[in-house]
């Protein structure tokens, strides 16, 4: 593994499996209607070669991507060893481009039988996940980088608290329950890796978002955006720190829970996209109502999201107090217009410089969303996250201005 320097600044793109290529086995795959008119996405699983010579053409150093569990283990007690040799080729073919593989373990999605039978809230799912995670080190080499999970919080917040994505439970008390099992099924699969290689690097993707009050003037609104922040943002980095997990939701006691994931965490990934307003607002679900506003004159991305570049500072500076390296594992826009996705890039990459060289923060590589334009589960196919436009009737992937500026974005910043 020495052959991955520790001073090489990873330039990379992120995707995600089921974003590309969908699977019949998941549970994603019964949720939306878009996946039964269109369940292959973008046939990525079929055209992933084609796909693959695209990361050559923007120069990129590094890769992001994930494996679709549901796809290897179709069955509880069957393992698919050709799904299994299809991302392990994907490996190999990134390794002899001197590509550094990041492979994401769960991103999301689940298998139907694990989602009906072993949810994550049920105790059980970490010895199932954990038989996953064994299976996969027992045959993947050359990966030095991995995720555990990508973006726990959002998938107990969607699929708990709100119950908009699956599971949809609507249950603050199991979306909890959840949240613990993931993090010792983190804890373990650390463990898990490093055993199979010492030298591995292992972490979590973390969705972090800057977090305001709707109206600064309003106490309550100030009061719900302190809570926010420390439950979204800060309350997994002070689990990674302490071995405590501490949640506090409005109107609510706080929890504290024991979590086995002190120390466990060789960089931090940071996923960060935009800035939410929040107030409190008894007749939204959870009692908060969010917007976004355009109050620095970047713009709302297609999604409605607001452009806010400042925030990527303060996200790494929360993060920064782990004291382990950090690597902006996603960061990207979704739009239709190539001028503001390089604005956005341009913006978000000068604060990354400014971070790394100005305050000495130790970041160690950035990771656009996305390479080509995807799946964004709720929002369908019409969030054009790709440096290549997809048309989404041909398959035909073509490069957008925005992929020659990242390009030489790459081959220009010397951090």
């Amino acid at each position: 593994m020495d052959k991955y320097t520790e001073d090489k600044f990873l330039w990379g793109v992120a995707t995600s499996a089921f974003q590309l290529e969908g699977s019949p086995h998941a549970d994603w795959s019964s949720w939306d209607t878009i996946l039964s008119e269109k369940p292959e996405i973008t046939n990525h699983y079929e055209l992933y070669r084609k796909d693959l010579l695209l990361l050559n053409d923007l120069g990129v150093n590094a890769y992001r991507f994930s494996l679709e569990w549901s796809r290897i283990q179709p069955h509880e007690r069957t393992w698919d060893e050709t799904a299994i040799a299809h991302y392990v080729e994907i490996i190999e073919t990134l390794v002899k481009s001197g590509i550094t593989p990041m492979l994401t373990l769960h991103h999301f999605t689940n298998p139907l039988w694990f989602a009906k039978k072993y949810p994550w809230h049920e105790d059980a799912s970490v010895d199932i996940f954990l038989a996953y995670v064994k299976k996969i080190v027992a045959v993947v080499k050359d990966v030095q980088y991995w995720i555990t999970f990508n973006e726990p919080y959002v998938l107990i917040i969607a699929g708990y608290f709100e119950g908009c994505i699956p599971p949809a439970t609507c249950s603050t008390q199991l979306g909890v329950k959840a949240l613990v099992n993931i993090l010792k099924a983190h804890a373990a699969a650390y463990d898990i890796i490093h055993a199979a290689c010492p030298n591995a690097k292992v972490s979590v993707a973390h969705n972090m978002a800057a977090l305001a009050p709707w109206s600064k003037w309003n106490p309550l609104d100030n009061l719900l955006a302190r809570f926010a922040r420390h439950f979204y943002n800060q309350s997994l980095i002070d689990a990674f720190a302490t071995g405590q997990l501490r949640l506090k939701l409005p109107f609510k006691e706080q929890m504290r829970f024991s979590v086995p994931i002190k120390g466990k965490l060789d960089f931090f990934g940071v996923n960060y996209y935009t800035r939410i307003h929040m107030r409190f607002n008894p007749f939204k679900k959870m009692g908060v109502e969010m917007r976004h506003l355009d109050i620095d004159g970047h713009g709302l991305t297609d999604m409605g999201w607001e452009i806010y570049p400042r925030g990527l500072q303060k996200m790494l500076k929360f993060a920064s107090t782990l004291n382990v390296p950090l690597i902006i594992t996603e960061n990207g826009i979704a739009t239709k217009d190539s001028h503001t996705k390089i604005q956005f890039i341009k913006r978000h990459i000068d604060l990354v410089e400014h971070c790394k060289i100005k305050h000495g923060l130790d970041i160690r590589g950035y990771f656009y969303w996305s390479l080509i334009d995807n799946y964004e589960w709720l929002n369908g196919l019409d969030a054009r996250f790709g440096l290549y436009k997809v048309n989404f009737e041909t398959l035909e992937r073509t490069p957008t201005s925005a992929a020659t500026y990242y390009s030489y974005i790459i081959k220009n910043r010397k951090f």
